[in-house]
């Protein structure tokens, strides 16, 4: 297999494009962790490689086993069915040793960032491997939350490579944060691929409860998100009321938009406001914590 070939096949089966997004909130997690310590970026770089190389690798970890076990409903629905443990460029055997030794390497990264950080990259795998993967994505509509917790995992890795203090307001913050945004963005794309999960039995909340269900539990978690702003206030008031700006603009583009606009433009106009959200949060909270400092 051509160099480039094999490399698209591994980002594939490892999730590239998740591990990005969560590589993201890591360093944001980190990052506030060196600011509210006071430490230099530059005097823990090698931290900072580690816990970098560590997640990424761990994160890659989950998202093969996941493949892996998900390869029969993966087969079903449309945005899947490319994958290469779906048709079969990786098999069983490759796709274990890629899965177990991305962990391995993974955890002995973060151990020696941080022996707790390396805590939070197994919690993040194991929770996202059994309790999500294999027990509550196929048989209950709370996949979703239970999903939520492992990915709020990440920003968590990045603070426990820095500061052991886990009682610290900007860690207990930006968990919140991480774990509410979670439920409306993952509820837009079940509503989006909607017929996909149904083809496939998997029991996402709009398939088993119905769109209008959906939309108020959405609206639920909105709140939720608009009220996790305070914890940030401690950090640096700016965030928090970037947050909760945020927060009012997705939970009135909620409102109006479902009772103006089809369902599906509904659905995807809240799935593309939710990486706006998520992606100036976490910018912001990186470029306040690294420049901030400067002043």
């Amino acid at each position: 297999m051509p160099t480039k070939s094999f490399i698209h096949v591994l980002f594939d089966t490892i999730k590239i494009g998740i591990i990005k997004s969560n590589l993201i909130a890591m360093f944001a997690g980190l990052c506030m962790a060196l600011y509210i310590e006071g430490v230099p970026f530059f005097d823990k770089i090698g931290t900072i490689i580690l816990a970098a190389v560590g997640s990424f690798l761990v994160i890659g970890s989950a998202g093969a086993f996941n493949n892996l076990y998900d390869r029969d409903i993966d087969s079903i629905m449309e945005r899947t069915k490319g994958r290469p443990t779906v048709t079969g460029r990786v098999g069983t055997a490759n796709g274990l040793f890629i899965a177990i030794w991305t962990a391995v390497l993974g955890l002995i990264a973060l151990y020696f960032a941080s022996p707790l950080a390396a805590v939070f990259g197994f919690l993040g795998l194991f929770l996202y491997v059994v309790p999500y993967t294999i027990w509550t994505k196929r048989t209950t509509i709370y996949n979703t939350e239970v999903g939520s917790l492992s990915g709020a995992m990440p920003p968590l890795i990045g603070w426990a490579a820095i500061s052991s203090d886990l009682t610290h307001s900007g860690a207990l913050a930006i968990f919140m944060m991480m774990l509410v945004w979670q439920m409306p963005h993952f509820y837009a794309i079940a509503i989006r691929r909607m017929e996909e999960y149904r083809a496939a039995g998997i029991p996402m909340l709009p398939v088993v409860k119905g769109i209008r269900r959906t939309y108020v539990q959405m609206n639920v978690y909105l709140v939720a998100l608009l009220l996790s702003s305070a914890l940030f206030w401690p950090f640096s008031p700016v965030i928090a009321i970037s947050n909760a700006v945020l927060s009012v603009w997705w939970l009135a583009m909620s409102v109006s938009g479902y009772r103006r606009k089809p369902e599906k433009k509904w659905a995807n106009a809240m799935f593309v406001f939710s990486l706006f959200h998520i992606t100036i949060l976490m910018l912001g909270i990186i470029g306040f914590s690294l420049i901030r400092p400067l002043f």
